[in-house]
């Protein structure tokens, strides 16, 4: 049975839509499971060769953790090469998700520094070198005569992302507590190997594009080409500070939530179990903000995907006002509840529903047909740069005695600040800023 290598004309969903959208449920439980716990894990239960405890610092897990998520969105660049020049999309997902199971496999059985760098490195690889093909393949399966779902496709497809990293989040932290780093990291493992057997399940009903070969070269520096390239560029790095700040949900903030009362509804959550509210309230926020905040800003304001990027970088900068309030209480000696954080994480989560949905859908829009898989690999480098640069900081600020430069709130403040600024900035950009429509076509 042969392949299917263009949209079909429908005026409904593509049929590899729920396959693909299980997928990335699946593979997004294995990914942020084992994320949630790194931390933790770091600074509390790494052991060396001889099973005697070998943790980390504070700072140096921070930086440690901030590095791995760098290299997770730097490898999608060469996912992306691969399957828009030589596999395709399909061989380099089933490929690299074997990669990234291996990884996992890695960290089940060897706790030791060795242990966690092998396989981190090969998450990293295998994780990152299939996001950009698998949301690239979410858009190959929407041709001109059902684009207006494509929107919504993308909502159902994060929407996944988040179900799975939310019940992930929740049980992987008590997994270690209770069975130790193997069970912790095993069933995240178990979890994507289910998601490759649900992708290759799918095959017969995708739509395979071919890879561009020599076309993608040609394309990549037409005027086209550069010309999308310059103006992506721009937004990302802006974007890129953002993520700088969003993705310390999983370090400050988790080493934040220690220092704190975790009482909630009569239960003492775990530090890092405190994660989970993002993805339970991106589920929440999606609904309310493209069926009510979006309407009712439209009434006011015509809402552009910069116009949304802009407002979510400022809401991303209240967010973290909030949390460098709560470390100044820590730093005077009181024991401030684990409701600041909730309430930072709502501000941050509506940040990440304008930033990175909408991010999201541009980079694909935007990019040239050959060249799907690889923009969107350059989208997710501006999460490596955000990360990359917060890892530098984490590094730099240490100093010799052990004690750090930006120490507290300051911490706080100091991102809070850049992104405040950014934030400014790229407001006053967003008018420089045109879009337009480029979907696969129809034979």
């Amino acid at each position: 049975m042969s392949y299917q290598t263009h949209p079909v004309e429908q005026k409904g969903f593509p049929s590899g839509l729920p396959y693909i959208v299980g997928n990335e449920a699946a593979e997004r439980f294995s990914f942020y499971g084992m994320r949630t716990i790194l931390v933790v894990f770091m600074t509390q239960y790494l052991v060396n060769s001889s099973g005697q405890l070998d943790v980390m610092s504070d700072a140096d897990a921070k930086g440690w953790y901030h590095l791995f998520v760098s290299a997770v969105y730097f490898t999608p660049v060469l996912g992306a090469v691969l399957a828009d020049v030589w596999l395709g999309k399909y061989r380099t997902i089933i490929l690299l998700s074997l990669v990234y199971c291996a990884g996992h496999l890695t960290l089940a059985l060897d706790d030791t520094r060795f242990g966690l760098a092998l396989g981190l490195g090969l998450i990293a690889l295998g994780a990152g070198g299939i996001k950009p093909c698998v949301s690239a393949h979410l858009g190959d399966q929407f041709g001109y005569t059902n684009k207006s779902l494509l929107s919504k496709a993308f909502g159902w497809f994060y929407m996944s992302i988040n179900i799975g990293a939310f019940f992930s989040t929740l049980l992987t932290p008590w997994l270690l507590q209770q069975y130790g780093a193997g069970w912790a990291f095993g069933v995240p493992g178990i979890l994507m190997g289910l998601a490759t057997l649900m992708f290759w399940a799918g095959r017969y009903h995708f739509v395979h594009i071919p890879p561009a070969g020599s076309a993608f070269i040609r394309e990549a520096f037409s005027n086209t080409g550069m010309r999308t390239f310059g103006r992506l560029l721009v937004i990302y790095v802006f974007v890129a500070v953002f993520w700088s700040l969003f993705d310390q949900t999983g370090s400050s903030w988790v080493l934040q939530a220690r220092e704190m009362d975790r009482q909630l509804l009569g239960v003492e959550i775990l530090p890092s179990q405190i994660q989970a509210a993002n993805p339970l309230l991106v589920i929440l926020l999606i609904p309310v903000f493209s069926y009510w905040v979006y309407p009712q800003l439209e009434k006011v304001i015509r809402l552009t995907p910069v116009r949304k990027i802009a407002m979510g970088m400022a809401v991303a900068a209240l967010a973290f006002a909030i949390t460098s309030i709560a470390q100044q209480q820590i730093d005077a000696g009181h024991t401030p509840g684990i409701g600041w954080q909730l309430l930072a994480y709502i501000l941050l989560t509506s940040a990440e529903v304008m930033v990175s949905i909408t991010a999201l859908e541009y980079s694909y829009t935007q990019a040239p047909r050959t060249m799907k898989s690889f923009i969107m690999a350059f989208f997710m480098l501006s999460v490596s740069l955000g990360n990359m640069f917060t890892s530098l900081v984490n590094f730099f600020i240490q100093r010799d005695d052990g004690s750090v430069m930006l120490e507290g709130a300051a911490y706080f403040w100091f991102f809070t600040l850049l992104m405040g600024a950014a934030a400014l900035v790229f407001a006053l950009l967003t008018p420089l800023f045109r879009e337009k429509t480029i979907l696969q076509t129809v034979p």
